[in-house]
């Protein structure tokens, strides 16, 4: 097809010598295959990536195609009470709008998206097994019926998200659509906390869970990133590397005001339990449990804020800039 294009636009062309001729007929066919290129390159996986917020070439096939790995559109959750997943087990939590829900990672690692509500209100959960990233945010306003799904595109590594209705990309942990007619817009982050089913049952004994019947013909016995959870390798170049941490040291991420700030698991293992800090000109309280590895952080009214738990080389590459906390300046 691109040949045939490249023909009929040069024996179109009004040249008059056999001199020019050839001579532009040689740039046209350059231009034309330069064009060609770049059209294909700024298009992958089915997206439209011209004026992209982020180097075109940075944005890769992570191998599955567009919706290979299946969001959940349809949730079902049953009560805690009806629930047999074992205390240890790691989930995502979120408490919005009055009500609990948590997600089992294992359930995530196979679907990475889960379209829900609460109270009426759209909520997208998602979750980047490779950076070990959850993040919930609002379902920005648009159209009734909106959804997001997974695009088999990541950029530094983490998973890139696309909306149904406009077809532009989100990035997880930039928080923002990076192409597509949505381009530049950013998401509204929610509190979530990564945790064992056991400690947040604990916070909310009347939270739902989510259901192994959300989808049909998967199985959650495995878990596929096993041994690259326990790897110091990664599989997807970052475009900023830190050896202040192991890779896969899992960290609290918070920002504030401008302000970035990860808390290492290995670091928190040294504190208190719960200890006051400041971000960004604003005191919080950081609470930790040691029991369940995991963590979350309050403001000074006691409401817990948007924080995202990931990997560090994740979280390093997002935010190059980001303090660290030590236990020692504690």
């Amino acid at each position: 097809m691109k040949n045939v294009i490249h023909k009929s636009l040069v024996q179109n062309l009004p040249l008059r010598t056999t001199g020019c001729n050839i001579g532009l007929k040689v740039i046209v066919v350059v231009f034309l295959m330069a064009w060609v290129g770049t059209v294909v390159a700024e298009a992958k996986n089915g997206f439209d990536l011209q004026g992209s917020l982020v180097p075109v070439e940075e944005i890769l096939r992570g191998g599955p195609p567009r919706d290979g790995i299946p969001a959940i559109d349809k949730p079902l959750f049953i009560p805690a009470g009806r629930a047999t997943l074992v205390a240890s087990e790691r989930v995502m939590g979120v408490f919005f709008k009055g009500i609990a829900k948590a997600y089992p990672i294992r359930i995530l690692n196979r679907h990475e998206i889960v379209n829900d509500a609460f109270d009426q209100t759209g909520v997208v959960v998602s979750y980047c097994p490779l950076c070990g990233s959850g993040v919930v945010f609002l379902l920005p306003q648009s159209k009734e019926g909106n959804t997001y799904g997974v695009s088999g595109l990541l950029y530094n590594s983490d998973v890139l998200l696309y909306d149904r209705e406009s077809e532009s990309l989100w990035s997880q942990l930039m928080l923002k659509a990076i192409s597509g007619r949505r381009r530049g817009e950013k998401l509204t982050l929610l509190a979530a906390t990564h945790t064992t089913w056991g400690q947040w049952q604990k916070r909310y004994p009347d939270s739902l869970l989510l259901s192994e019947a959300s989808a049909e013909g998967v199985s959650y016995n495995n878990n596929p990133y096993a041994d690259y959870e326990k790897s110091e390798q990664l599989w997807f170049p970052v475009q900023h590397k830190s050896g202040d941490l192991r890779n896969k040291e899992r960290v609290l991420g918070l920002s504030i005001s401008g302000v970035d700030k990860a808390y290492p698991y290995s670091e928190l293992g040294h504190s208190s339990s719960e200890f006051e800090d400041v971000v960004g000109g604003t005191k919080v309280r950081v609470v930790w449990s040691a029991e369940s590895q995991s963590a979350y952080v309050v403001d000074g009214d006691g409401k817990q804020l948007p924080t995202v738990s990931a990997y560090w080389f994740a979280w390093f590459s997002f935010h190059p800039k980001t303090q660290v906390y030590r236990a020692n300046n504690q």
